[in-house]
């Protein structure tokens, strides 16, 4: 093994050494899921003789080492990226001996994942099948039964939806119970009895006899260079001689005959586990379609979708639905229930942790998420869903092709700046389907600069409704204003070109009110268990350092300079500390502390709030995804933008009288 692959292992692999290869076809979201369940600590290992990289890294959650590998069609190809697959699960001289097959399949086109899936249970690995992208099938009208598809393939099956980070967590967990496919895949008689005879010349070994035989039908060098290591120069030349007998026999026989039986097999067991929901041939449907890529129509149309989704998330949303879940239920009737137990707790300072009205757990960590948070990210992915399952998405996106293009993006962009109004980090990590370097790096500044994630909006509006109409339009407008200035300068500035935009475009459909509600449900379910615990341990690190007297220190010191530059209160300090650790905590927080401000105040700090800098999984994800010379220069450039952009609108504000009251 090589010194890097052994600086991988060594940083997680348990003592039994278990290798996992992430495999699938390219845009499955195998990088997304690699970056999401292994830890920082990523080595690149470079192919000799190739222009391949393969990168592992250790799993958090578990023992092991994953490594992440390129994309790729068929076990038989023989392009570098095929090649350097076979490679590494053959050799163990740059990975060590992997151990299992992690294989991620695209839910939209199960068919062809189950037929790479058949391809690879050839070689007698251990492996899990995880079908990532369930939302975008959903939005399909596609149903898939994973519980049928383990049983007839005999292992186990996971579904994910990786941007979000749903079901990343069942995945890491069933790495402990990978297992060989237990699915025959049977040939013409004349190629089972080739493999046969083969697998009586190798006997036992870690690739299965059936594999080898197949890659050495179609002359792999590496399956050759795996048998001449195991069993020697003779057993070779004796199974070379009947591979050759059997290419005589054979003279028809192609890899492409091989490549098509797979895909059939693959659609059988496609058409057994899951059901398509029929395309509408509604006319209208269709003909509405084509004037959402009209800029005749589309735009308009475009305007009403983003003042419907406000109505529905802000007017709905983060009014009916936080007034009487927030103030009824929790503050009218839990809050002073829960007071009158902890009022009997001796303990002075645990009963302020818990319920200390500035800081403690309860007030400021639990029920401001549960009754702020929680039903305007309900309402959010609702309405997020909609979209998707109707088919607009994509055609907003070829809508916005020609303004992107302005960005230095094609209209693809706009998939991770929406992914964005609902999680910057996996924003951030959904990048990586733009195609070139430059794209990626301006999608980046964009995200971290501009784009409020879900929760933050959630707050944002709640906090918006309280104030004229005008106090919301000059926020939003602040930011949507700074997106288009802030890339066009980057496009500018930065060398490259962007890519012309290829894209899949559904049928527009009407949405599928269950299918769509189940989903909203999962996500804010699964965003819940997620940031709850954040919230509360925020909460409990702030009370905390207040009590230890570091918020008085960081009051007079920063304080001062955020008062005379920005116009705003001392303890927006401690707004800041919470967003820093996570957006919406520190949103919530100014929720509670919005009696010392005012209006205007209430307005500069949600703009420094949304560009000071995302939460910390952010920060770490941008340096991972973009490096550190380019991760340092967005943090630096977007923390100066941020204290003089505040500056700007307290000043501008102020000179003319605008109070938002």
């Amino acid at each position: 093994m090589t010194d890097v692959a052994q600086t991988v292992a060594g940083a997680g692999s348990g003592p039994d050494g278990c290798n996992y290869a992430l495999i699938g076809n390219m845009n499955v979201g195998k990088t997304v899921i690699f970056s999401s369940v292994s830890n920082k600590k990523v080595k690149s290992i470079n192919l000799p003789g190739s222009t391949v990289t393969i990168e592992g890294a250790p799993i958090r959650g578990a023992q092991g080492v994953i490594y992440d590998t390129p994309g790729n069609v068929s076990i038989f190809s023989n392009n570098e990226d095929e090649s350097a697959v076979r490679e590494i699960l053959l050799s163990s001289k740059y990975t060590g001996e992997i151990n299992g097959i992690v294989l991620v399949a695209d839910a939209k086109n199960l068919s062809r994942s189950l037929a790479i899936a058949l391809q690879y249970s050839e070689f007698g690995l251990p492996m899990i099948l995880n079908i990532n992208m369930m939302d975008e099938a959903v939005s399909r009208g596609i149903e898939i039964d994973a519980k049928k598809l383990s049983e007839m393939l005999g292992i186990e099956v996971t579904t994910t939806i990786a941007p979000e980070g749903m079901g990343l967590r069942d995945l890491v967990a069933r790495f402990s119970q990978l297992r060989p496919v237990d699915f025959t895949i049977s040939y013409t008689p004349a190629m089972d009895q080739l493999l046969a005879e083969i697998g009586r010349l190798l006997g036992e070994s870690r690739i299965s006899a059936r594999a080898l035989g197949l890659l050495l039908i179609h002359d792999d060098r590496d399956a050759r260079k795996y048998v001449r290591d195991l069993k020697g120069e003779d057993v070779l030349a004796s199974i070379l001689r009947l591979v050759e007998r059997f290419r005589t026999d054979n003279p028809t026989h192609n890899r492409d005959i091989l490549v098509d039986h797979y895909n059939a097999l693959a659609r059988d067991l496609a058409d057994e586990v899951q059901r398509r929901e029929p395309v509408s041939r509604n006319s209208r449907l269709a003909t509405f379609g084509d004037m959402c890529t009209s800029y005749l129509t589309g735009i308009p149309i475009a305007m009403l979708v983003l003042a419907a989704m406000y109505y529905f998330i802000g007017a709905f949303g983060a009014t009916y639905l936080v007034d009487t879940i927030n103030v009824r239920l929790f503050q009218g009737i839990l809050l002073p229930a829960v007071g009158q137990l902890t009022d009997q707790l001796s303990n002075v300072f645990l009963r302020d942790m818990i319920m200390d009205p500035d800081f403690g757990i309860l007030p400021t960590g639990v029920f401001l998420a549960m009754g702020l948070v929680l039903p305007v990210i309900f309402c959010f992915y609702i309405a997020f869903g909609v979209l998707e399952d109707s088919g607009y998405l994509p055609r907003i996106s070829i809508l916005l092709d020609k303004i992107f293009q302005k960005l230095g993006l094609n209209g693809k962009g706009v998939i991770p700046l929406v992914m964005g109004f609902s999680c910057v980090t996996m924003a951030l990590l959904t990048t990586r389907v733009l195609n070139t370097e430059k794209e990626k790096i301006i999608a980046s500044f964009l995200l971290y600069l501009c784009l409020p994630c879900a929760p933050l909006i959630a707050v944002m509006l709640v906090i918006l409704d309280k104030m004229p109409f005008s106090a919301t339009l000059t926020v939003f407008g602040v930011l949507g204003s700074q997106v288009l200035v802030a890339g066009y300068l980057l496009n500018k500035i930065l060398p490259g070109q962007r890519s012309p935009l290829f894209l899949e475009i559904p049928p527009m459909r009407l949405p599928q009110p269950l299918a769509v509600l189940k989903m909203a449900l999962a996500k804010t379910w699964f965003f819940m268990l997620e940031a709850l615990p954040v919230f509360i341990l925020a909460s409990m690190a702030v009370f905390l350092f207040e009590r230890a007297g570091g918020l008085r220190l960081l009051e007079h010191t920063l304080g001062p300079v955020i008062h005379h530059l920005m116009g705003l209160p001392e303890k927006s300090v401690q707004v800041f500390i919470k967003t820093m650790i996570r957006r919406e905590s520190g949103a919530a927080e100014l929720e509670h502390l919005h009696m010392v401000y005012t209006n205007l105040q209430l307005v500069v700090n949600l703009l420094v709030m949304t560009f000071v800098a995302p939460c910390i999984n952010s920060f770490i994800v941008l340096f991972k995804e973009r490096g550190f010379k380019v991760g340092l220069a967005i943090n630096v450039a977007v923390f100066l933008y941020a204290v003089l952009l505040g500056s700007i609108v307290n000043y501008l504000c102020l000179t003319f009288g605008v109070t938002f009251t």
